[in-house]
């Protein structure tokens, strides 16, 4: 009737870590009637809030969950590695067998090599020859030293506490292991000859998730070139660090490919205009409205497609002992670039040991260098101190 209040409204809210909330009205019935003697509140008043499930704010629980597994990793690491009884020098020594490997060693403030292999850093030949394919997994909760470790979990919290927010652990967790995966996996079929630890490749599925989010769901943000713009310049500055030696760029562009597949079936997002009629007044819209868009559908097909696909093309060619750096002669540059302040000669360094009485004779392979150590009954720990050492 023309005496009718107006219908009031629900404020849609979408709270986006990229800044620019948004508000959308949608009309609903109003719940109560209003009383005859009751005076009629002006319509813009009349404003009902209610939280849309498919936009609710979730309370983070597991990102923090990740970072305390990684710290107790670590100092079980540390506990395995027990300097002071495998190795001749320490850092540290006052922490007792939480002692880190000597500066030359581990520069990261960590355990030796040896040490991170036997609590499940990805070594190919162990995942290929003894089937240990868990290290795959096992690897992206591991990290070389104290600075590694920080690095990694100060980026953890940054970028992944407002993910777990807007889209719920159980999302963003898969995304994270997910993402994980497909880096050791890239990192494995191109890196064969060193072992691999750190959770940099989920970290980069993360930011490849945020990427696709953004694209995904592009029609449902007010704000969006800037961040899209900002967001592409830090995943190129971050994949720009990795062609230094040292650093596992495989893993990072391995667990970026496999978070930005995983963003458009993850993170896909309804349209406002569903929103509305599902929750707004039955007869406010004739006509239907798709939940999500053509394009959003087809992006969600093709993602999974290509990431089963990947994946499975992946496992198949590294139990086959396939290494992919013999078909690409030119993608070792995605990792490591030579300039004239560093080599990227990644060939791990070895030594020819011989043991008479106490005395320890090295010879190392890499250099030809050869020294005689007074060491009774070393263990592999002091060897690989000591022949670190003298092919250095």
């Amino acid at each position: 009737m023309a005496g009718d209040p107006p219908p009031p409204e629900i404020q849609i809210r979408v709270n986006s870590r990229r800044g620019g909330n948004m508000i959308h009205p949608v009309e609903v019935d109003s719940p109560v009637k209003p009383s005859p003697a009751a005076p009629t509140p002006p319509a813009h008043n009349q404003i009902v809030f209610t939280e849309i499930k498919h936009f609710k704010k979730w309370t983070p629980w597991l990102i923090p969950c990740f970072v305390v597994a990684n710290v107790v990793m670590f100092i079980i690491t540390m506990y395995v590695n027990d300097c002071p009884k495998n190795s001749l020098s320490c850092l540290a020594r006052g922490l007792g067998r939480f002692s880190f490997q000597p500066f030359r060693e581990n520069p990261l403030l960590g355990p030796s090599s040896s040490a991170l292999e036997k609590v499940g850093a990805l070594d190919v030949s162990k995942v290929v020859d003894k089937h240990q394919g868990w290290r795959l997994i096992s690897c992206i909760w591991l990290h070389g030293g104290l600075f590694h470790l920080l690095a990694n979990m100060l980026s953890l919290l940054v970028i992944a506490i407002r993910l777990e927010q807007e889209f719920g652990f159980v999302r963003i967790g898969l995304l994270y292991l997910i993402s994980g995966f497909g880096g050791s996996l890239l990192s494995a079929l191109f890196i064969q000859s060193n072992i691999s630890v750190g959770a940099s490749g989920a970290l980069f599925g993360l930011l490849g998730g945020m990427l696709s989010e953004l694209i995904t769901n592009w029609t449902i943000y007010a704000n969006k070139v800037a961040p899209l713009l900002t967001l592409v310049v830090i995943i190129v500055i971050n994949l720009a660090v990795g062609i230094v030696p040292h650093v596992d760029n495989f893993a990072h562009l391995g667990g970026f490919a496999s978070g930005f597949l995983l963003g458009f079936v993850f993170l896909i997002r309804p349209q406002f205009g569903w929103v509305s009629q599902r929750y707004g007044s039955p007869g406010h819209s004739s006509t239907s409205r798709p939940k999500f868009k053509m394009y959003q559908c087809i992006l969600w097909v093709i993602s999974l497609i290509l990431l089963i696909a990947g994946l499975i093309t992946g496992l198949v060619l590294l139990f086959h002992g396939v290494d992919l750096n013999d078909h690409c002669s030119w993608c070792h540059y995605l990792s490591c670039v030579p300039t004239s302040r560093w080599s990227c000669n990644t060939k791990p360094i070895s030594c020819m040991s011989e043991q008479a009485g106490n005395q320890l004779s090295l010879t190392c392979s890499n250099n030809g260098k050869t020294n005689t150590y007074a060491l009774l009954n070393a263990t592999a720990s002091q060897i690989q101190g000591l022949c670190s050492r003298l092919c250095r």
